[in-house]
């Protein structure tokens, strides 16, 4: 272990097999003198902890320095035994060196101590402890050893390998071994270098470093680094971030440190939903921009325990005063299990508005009086779910018991009645469906508002986290209803680019079964399971005359064929999800596409979750008959009488006669795009406050 002072200057001795603390002092330090039985005490805890301390010592013949790395046998008193760490060249070390003295290296208080050498062999060496030894200035920053970190080095097309040695915020020492055909000659110490630390298959840190120091080993070498970065920028900037809150009691974080195998206890500054600041003190801080730390805790007073991934993404160091320097760090979450990142999105939506409720447990009637109440379930969709009335009320208490893999919901709620409402669907891999958005602004103006910005808040949380799977938020709406198309509408105005945000318009009708027992599919039609070659003809066709996000955010991708893990995570709480993709081909020219998805009714009001999607790619000599013909084979798939049909482009509905009941346009944003989505929403929240 090794010190610097609090500027970040090192002070230390490099040298093959050893590590350490010349025992110099630079001017200005302040030096403290410690009783004996304090410095036995921590003497005793180093034993129990098999730690180490640093033995010093001069060459006899020319003075220079080196430290040794020894172990502390249980101390009763006068005499301190200790053990030598073995080390390459150990026994000809001793042979030329005369001990001076030792440091005793701790995270919260080292020690410098000017004892006596009784015996020194190979295998040990025994000291008569003095009555006081002297404080190491505590304002000094400690590099703490490291053990089982694998690193390696990039310099322009040159690569080395090694270990990490010790560790630092401000500075690090690896061992490096080089390679026969990259020698250290073409290491240039002039310029930075890229290091990445690693364990096993984790990957720890990556990052650019200069070189301070290195030693002239000709297999293996010694290399003092220094970071270059103060902050990285893990995702892509943005505009609108999350709310960062301060809650009391303030939670604290908790971890396993990777490289040291320590315990680390940090209070955390504030929080949201996609990261948190902590601060450490600077002499034993170990965050260091662009650090991962694969496992950790955040504890809110022992009674919520919440894990996540997370990366230290900037590092700033504050002086409240001369004595006490702190460091405030700043770490993004990578990853958390989406029940855990609820759980956290819950609290932190509690602490914005007390009556905003996300994912809370919801007094069901309140719910469906909110969707008469509101026009939400109009006379015409009432009359197509009243036949199913109670498999729709089954499906919505299973769906709001805790299912948070596949499905959320947002409440605004007051003295336990919902005035507002909506609701997002994991529906495709990495998409979630907004629906069922219904307020009762008459009574509560703040209702629909709260919703919106719930969603929002949950979107700019939640986007970035491995587990939620979210690249594209999409959502169906009907354009003649003003306040979605006043919405989506112009947010894709705003981005005028499809590849952030596309709108794209279905004809939707009900096919009723037909009576027939079978359809004659012969002659140059056939109807075969979509294959990879379909998807690529089908994605010509879209960008030819849409250009937006329909095949990436409905899993069309010809590399997407085979995926469907959305179906499992469905089966493990107890819903059904199956979809199944055919192409129409005549003359072996692709005609068609069919997504028949089959899911729990009521999933979505509508049933645009349980229908066939259908996307015409080439409409000439494509009679309607024959599309009648196909929707009566895969109308198998459904139990009720009559299959909702979503149809693209609608223009081959008007061009055919094809009689449908509405419109209704999928507007799609991509996760890359949200800044402006949120612009706008924070425009008309704020006007409507």
């Amino acid at each position: 272990m090794t010190h610097s002072n609090g500027n970040g200057n090192e002070r230390d001795t490099l040298r093959p097999h050893c590590q350490g603390h010349s025992g110099s002092f630079m001017p200005g330090d302040k030096r403290r003198e410690i009783a004996k039985k304090t410095l036995i005490n921590r003497l005793n805890h180093h034993n129990f902890t098999d730690s180490e301390i640093l033995v010093n010592l001069a060459h006899t013949k020319y003075g220079s320095p080196i430290s040794l790395r020894a172990k502390p046998l249980p101390c009763l008193g006068e005499t301190l035994e200790c053990t030598w760490v073995k080390a390459p060249g150990l026994e000809q070390v001793l042979k030329n060196y005369r001990y001076v003295n030792f440091i005793l290296p701790d995270p919260h208080q080292s020690f410098l101590v000017e004892a006596v050498s009784v015996s020194l062999t190979d295998e040990k060496i025994i000291l008569r402890l003095p009555e006081t030894c002297l404080e190491i200035d505590s304002r000094q920053v400690i590099r703490h050893s490291c053990h089982d970190i694998s690193v390696r080095l990039l310099q322009n097309g040159v690569y080395f390998q090694g270990a990490l040695v010790d560790f630092s915020p401000l500075s690090f020492r690896v061992a490096l071994t080089s390679l026969s055909d990259q020698p250290f000659q073409w290491l240039n110490v002039e310029s930075s270098v890229h290091i990445v630390f690693s364990k096993g298959q984790e990957m720890l840190f990556s990052g650019d470093c200069a070189i301070m120091k290195q030693d002239c080993g000709q297999k293996t070498r010694s290399l003092v680094l220094r970071p270059l970065n103060t902050q990285i920028r893990r995702f892509k900037q943005k505009e609108f971030r999350s709310s960062r809150h301060k809650l009391i009691p303030s939670p604290n974080v908790v971890f396993r440190d990777p490289l040291t195998g320590k315990q680390v206890n940090l209070k955390v500054v504030d929080l949201s939903g996609s990261g948190f600041s902590v601060e450490e003190k600077e002499e034993n801080s170990v965050l260091l921009p662009g650090r991962v730390l694969p496992e950790v805790n955040i504890d809110l007073a022992a009674i919520i325990s919440l894990r996540c991934k997370a990366q230290v993404v900037y590092r700033t160091v504050t002086q409240e005063n001369e004595e006490k320097r702190t460091v405030k760090c700043g770490l993004a979450i990578l990853d958390m299990d989406i029940q855990e990142h609820v759980r956290l999105q819950a609290l932190l939506n509690q602490v914005s508005d007390q009556d905003s409720y996300f994912c809370n447990r919801v007094d069901m009637d309140s719910l469906w009086e909110l969707f008469f109440q509101t026009g939400f379930l109009y006379p015409e969709k009432y009359s197509f779910i009243q036949a199913n009335k109670e498999n729709f009320k089954k499906t919505y208490e299973r769906l709001y018991t805790g299912n948070l893999h596949v499905a959320r919901h947002f409440v605004y709620q007051k003295n336990g009645m919902v005035y507002g409402h909506v609701a997002m669907v994991r529906f495709f891999e990495n998409t979630w469906l907004v629906h069922h958005h219904a307020a009762n602004n008459a009574v509560h103006i703040k209702a629909g508002l709260s919703v919106l910005e719930q969603v929002g808040r949950s979107i700019n949380d939640s986007k970035n986290l491995t587990s939620t799977r979210m690249n594209f938020v999409a959502c169906y709406y009907r354009p003649e209803n003003r306040f979605p198309k006043r919405i989506f509408g112009r947010i894709a105005e705003q981005i005028n680019d499809r590849n952030g945000c596309s709108i794209d318009s279905f004809a939707y009708l009900h096919y009723r079964k037909s009576s027939l027992e079978s359809w004659d599919l012969s002659g140059p039609w056939s109807l075969t399971k979509t294959q990879a070659e379909d998807l690529a003809e089908l994605d010509n066709f879209y960008r030819h005359v849409s250009g937006g996000l329909l095949v990436n955010a409905l899993d069309l991708e010809p590399e997407m064929l085979e995926v469907d893990e959305i179906a499992q995570e469905f089966e493990k709480v107890g819903f059904k999800k199956e979809k199944y993709l055919f192409s129409l081909k005549k003359d072996g020219n692709l005609k068609a596409v069919f997504v028949v998805n089959v899911s729990d009714i009521a999933l979505n009001m509508s049933d645009l979750t349980n229908c066939i999607h259908t996307i015409v790619v080439d409409p000439e000599d494509f009679p309607r008959g024959t599309l009648f013909m196909i929707y009566s084979l895969l109308s198998k798939y459904y139990d009720s009488e009559y299959v909702p049909i979503l149809l693209y482009p609608v223009s081959y509905a008007d061009n055919h006669q094809i009689e449908y009941d509405k419109i209704y346009s999928l507007w799609i944003l991509n996760m890359q795009y949200t800044d402006s989505y949120f612009r706008y929403v924070d425009r008309i929240v704020h006007h409507c406050k």
